[in-house]
């Protein structure tokens, strides 16, 4: 990290624009994600899956590509309600460490560390990346890198690389958008409710966010020392999440309007319902990459 003043500031975490969209309630995201409380895109391996079965099936999609082995430590860098470090713990007998900026969210898995049997290392910090200056085995971060901003890329990617050793692997899952030759292929019309549905999403939803093309995650990590091993689009399947998402929190409207509002209870609406939508037709995708050293 750099050691300028200015560079110093400027790599301060997003706690606020994090804060306003994950510390909104606990109880409200409870109404409509799975028992896990994956919020990310969940993986369909089979089309009976539950929900929270394909959640499980994406974190061990996730885990299954670092090459995780006991006594490891893995560092997972926006790690939610903790279901992919408590996952990892279970399967893999590894240390873990999760990063958030979520003080809900640091409670919340703090708890479920402090009740998990296992005797190796288990630590969740309020911390980003930023402030991350640890040596781990392996880095996985599911549904981070959209709130990072594309000014801090290369600094995001060159950490990364430092905490790894010469065999470390990173498996990165974030949403992005198609490049416009891809919106060109795919005879996506950028019409006014497009755009204005976008940018209710960036201002009132998931403030400061910014979604990354795919080539744009390659060469960022490959400009840090990065091999690419494999990228994985996944984007129907969370399609079908958000469908999934939106069908619960409907069928719990009066719940989420007494611990919330209508307010609020009609703004995720839209976001869920919209959000599926620009998936199916391919406004926007998920994808996994794996990135390798050495």
């Amino acid at each position: 990290m750099s050691e300028n003043p200015g560079d110093a500031v400027s790599l301060e975490p997003h706690f606020e624009d994090v804060q306003a969209h994950y510390d909104l309630s606990d109880e409200f995201f409870a109404l409509f994600l799975d028992p896990t409380r994956t919020y990310s895109c969940a993986y369909f391996e089979r089309e009976d899956m539950t929900l929270e079965e394909a959640q499980i099936a994406k974190v061990d999609l996730s885990l299954g590509k670092l090459g995780l082995q006991p006594g490891m430590t893995l560092l997972d860098v926006g790690c939610g309600w903790g279901t992919t470090i408590v996952r990892a713990l279970e399967r893999y007998d590894v240390n873990v460490v999760g990063l958030t900026l979520s003080r809900n969210q640091q409670a919340h898995v703090q708890r479920r560390l402090d009740a998990h049997p296992s005797a190796r290392s288990k630590r969740v910090l309020l911390q980003g990346w930023e402030q991350f200056d640890g040596k781990v085995d392996r880095i996985v971060s599911i549904g981070a890198f959209e709130h990072f901003g594309r000014d801090r890329y290369d600094d995001f990617f060159k950490t990364a690389y430092e905490a790894l050793p010469a065999d470390g692997v990173m498996m990165l899952h974030t949403i992005i958008k198609p490049s416009d030759e891809e919106f060109a292929e795919r005879g996506l019309p950028i019409t006014m409710t497009k755009l204005r549905f976008m940018k209710f999403i960036m201002d009132e939803i998931f403030p400061g966010g910014d979604l990354p093309q795919a080539k744009g995650v390659v060469e960022h990590a490959q400009r840090a020392g990065f091999g690419v091993k494999l990228v994985q689009p996944l984007r129907l399947h969370y399609a079908r999440t958000l469908d999934t998402w939106a069908a619960a929190l409907e069928a719990r409207r009066a719940e989420a309007v007494e611990i919330q509002s209508e307010e609020v209870y009609d703004r995720y609406m839209k976001y869920l319902t919209g959000c599926a939508d620009l998936f199916r037709e391919g406004y926007t995708d998920v994808a996994q990459f794996t990135l390798t050293k050495g």
